[in-house]
């Protein structure tokens, strides 16, 4: 069994239980994905960060 460090939903705690143990809350698995050469996602990523910086942009002006 490999131990992976979750963070609470609802308290946003960290803990490498299978519910939180605060709030009895869902988890989520806080790393990231593995790094391939072969980018799936890439061009989203990219267009995500585009379209921040442009709301950026706007909201400072």
């Amino acid at each position: 069994m490999k131990m992976k460090m979750h963070k609470c939903k609802k308290c946003n705690i960290y803990t490498i239980q299978d519910k939180c143990p605060k709030c009895g809350g869902n988890l989520n698995v806080i790393y990231p994905p593995k790094y391939s050469i072969e980018d799936k996602y890439g061009k989203y990523r990219r267009k995500l960060k585009e379209e921040s910086k442009m709301e950026v942009k706007h909201a400072k002006k």
